[in-house]
């Protein structure tokens, strides 16, 4: 039996049949897409979600503190809002900045200079800060101008309440924040901290309206400067008055514990306020420390160093004579002069009337490759390490590169070069018993709830004996006695030893030493016990007035009595002492103003024209009761002062002069002045200390 044949589908049903299995399929995909969606990729889906809901916002974290070494605010931190525009999208610079400088009250030509500047800049971060301080009054106005190129954000404001005080040594942050220059460049790691995050939920106009905190930001360490805020403030005003007074071109000056190396003051003039935010464009002034990155050639304050080394290489003594020529000396063609017709000196006296022909002589006993030794040894050339940024290292030629000349010019301070940092510890080796030690202007770092980090530095490598050292202080200390180039320099109730130096300033345009100077002055007192060094740079002065002594000993006496004063030293000189020693003072000042004036000193091819009083111009003083001009008859009285009790009997002895010996140690002071004559039966009385 045959099955019957099945009637063809209709159109409308074979269509129908084709519709369901396609809502079938598609009703399948639906499903399989929702499992997917739900069970496989739920998580990154719901992060997806979360992600349009949500934004992370960098919450920056506080910066550290600096601190001076009393705990001092030098640099804090507060909370503030920030103008923000981006130059590449203004299209009429012009008009945006008279825009903002007429709501934020600024210049406006300054600000269209930095919106061209920093969009002209291939790299750059996208945005200007133009204003880091807006009000909430502000704020709002700039908000209702509607500009899509300015922006309000919230950040941390860095601030200097003591405004210039410390400048080249605390620094300034850039528009970013981030250290620029001075301790807040060099340790910006350490000041910066960790930034944490902030989850802020946005609505579909991609504004917050709640914010949770999911990575707290770790706040920055705070770090202790070895500054005394006093000591600087002094510092500042004398080498600002140094240099003015001098119309000289810049300044530096440097006081340092020189058995630590702790920085006390550190200034430059000029100078500027870390405050005062420099735009785009603008051309920094006063922003340079000079004391760190501006080596010079030191002239003859360097001889300190060519003496110690023939006190230790050679068989030279203090007394030894050495022949000066008359103050000048012709070495392969090239001749050098004294500010004075030196004829034979001692070797102390070399030092303290600072005679370059004697330091050459000095220099040529010692010889090329133990000069070079010793100028290494004192650091010559090599960076301190100071916590500063962009520190030079000076210069010291490689000893295969020295010229017929160099041994003489190194003797006096020139062919090589220092920054007023590297000089100071140049000086402190002398100061502290021989040591080279590592200068340094941090005291301490500490992150919050954590322990203070004392920052290690590589322990003192000795450079001189002992014996040397103590012979050094005693000549440095004839510097400032009569004879010597600073004879006019004293500190009330303690003791001094020091070294001048004038530095001609090279021009290396047309090769040549010209007459403005490089004045220099280092000292240290109390002498045998030295408590702060202080060296004071003037560069740019000229004529007699510029010279070493003149310039800078006038800032070292207020710092350095600062210091002492502030760090409550002991005083080393006795009230009866220091009384005679005025008496002295005020005998030389009377004497220093009868003095002839040098003839023509701006042509003379000298590189230290400090001019000491000479032995002739010491005997034109007479007694009170001397007619003045009068010829004198009778014993003079001699220069006892630096002498050993034993050196004063022999001398007095010698000339049949009577003495009365209070004391022991050293001659500090005398009743009857050098070159004064002595009465019949008149006794002349030599106060010693140590």
């Amino acid at each position: 039996m045959q099955t019957p044949p099945t009637a063809p589908l209709s159109k409308s049903t074979h269509r129908l049949i084709i519709l369901g299995l396609i809502l079938v399929g598609w009703s399948l995909l639906i499903v399989l897409r929702l499992i997917e969606f739900q069970v496989f990729a739920h998580e990154e889906l719901a992060k997806k979600g979360q992600r349009q809901q949500q934004k992370f916002e960098v919450i920056e974290a506080p910066r550290g503190t600096i601190l001076d070494r009393a705990g001092n605010y030098l640099a804090i931190s507060s909370p503030s809002q920030f103008a923000v525009v981006d130059p590449k999208r203004i299209p009429d610079k012009a008009i945006a900045a008279g825009l903002l400088a007429r709501v934020l009250n600024l210049d406006a030509a300054k600000l269209q200079v930095a919106m061209e500047t920093v969009a002209s800049r291939r790299r750059h971060n996208g945005y200007l800060v133009v204003d880091p301080k807006v009000s909430d009054e502000k704020a709002n106005e700039l908000r209702a101008l509607n500009l899509d190129w300015l922006e309000i954000r919230q950040g941390s404001l860095r601030t200097y309440p003591n405004h210039d005080l410390a400048a080249h040594v605390i620094g300034d942050v850039d528009a970013e924040g981030h250290g620029s220059a001075g301790v807040e460049l060099k340790l910006d790691k350490d000041l910066t901290g960790t930034p944490g995050l902030r989850r802020v939920n946005i609505d579909v106009r991609r504004e917050g309206y709640a914010a949770e905190v999911s990575k707290p930001p770790v706040e920055g360490k705070n770090i202790a400067l070895t500054i005394d805020s006093e000591l600087q403030q002094v510092a500042q005003e004398a080498i600002a008055s140094a240099v003015t007074e001098n119309h000289a071109d810049h300044g530096s000056i440097v006081a340092i514990d020189p058995n630590n190396g702790e920085i006390l003051a550190l200034a430059n003039y000029p100078t500027y306020d870390p405050n005062e935010r420099l735009m785009a464009g603008e051309k920094p002034h006063g922003r340079e420390d000079l004391a760190v990155v501006a080596p010079y050639e030191p002239g003859s304050v360097f001889k300190i160093i060519t003496v110690s080394a023939a006190l230790e290489t050679t068989s030279l003594t203090p007394d030894t004579i050495i022949p000066c020529a008359g103050g000048v000396l012709t070495i392969f063609g090239r001749t050098i002069h004294d500010a004075d017709k030196h004829g034979n000196l001692s070797m102390a006296d070399v030092l303290a009337k600072s005679s370059n022909v004697g330091a050459i002589r000095i220099g040529m006993d010692v010889g090329a490759p133990n000069m070079y030794e010793y100028v290494r040894r004192f650091g010559v050339g090599q960076r301190t390490g100071i916590e500063l940024p962009a520190e030079a290292p000076g210069m010291l030629r490689p000893l295969r590169r020295w010229q017929a000349t160099s041994l003489a010019s190194v003797s006096f301070g020139h062919e090589i070069s220092v920054t007023t940092v590297q000089l100071a510890r140049i000086g402190s080796v002398i100061a502290n018993g021989g040591f080279l030690i590592h200068p340094h202007v941090v005291a301490w770092k500490q992150a919050p709830g954590g322990p203070k980090e004392i920052p290690q530095f590589p322990p003192p490598r000795q450079v001189l004996k002992p014996q040397t050292v103590m012979t050094m202080r005693q000549l440095m200390h004839r510097v400032v006695l009569p004879g010597g180039t600073a004879s006019h320099l004293h500190l009330v109730g303690y003791s001094l030893a020091g070294k001048t130096g004038t530095a001609q300033i090279f021009d290396f345009s047309h090769h040549v030493y010209t007459h403005r100077y490089n004045a220099s002055f280092m000292g240290f007192a109390p002498m045998n016990n030295p408590s702060v060094l202080v060296v004071v740079t003037v560069a740019g002065t000229t004529g007699e007035a510029g010279f070493g002594a003149h310039a800078s000993g006038p800032a070292f006496e207020l710092v350095a009595s600062a210091a002492l004063r502030l760090r409550e030293v002991p005083r080393d000189v006795p009230e009866e002492i220091e009384a005679m020693e005025q008496k002295q003072l005020a005998e030389r000042a009377k004497q220093k103003s009868r003095e002839k004036e040098p003839e023509d000193a701006d042509t003379l091819a000298s590189t230290d024209l400090v001019t000491p009083l000479t032995d002739e111009e010491m005997r034109e003083g007479t007694g009170e009761d001397a007619e003045p001009n009068a010829p004198i008859d009778g014993p003079k009285t001699p220069n006892f002062l630096g002498k050993t009790v034993k050196e004063v009997v022999e001398l007095a002895a010698g000339q049949g002069i009577d003495v009365d010996l209070w004391g022991d140690g050293v001659a500090r002071a005398q009743t009857i002045p050098p070159g004064s004559a002595i009465g019949p039966g008149e006794h002349v009385g030599v106060r010693f200390a140590r």
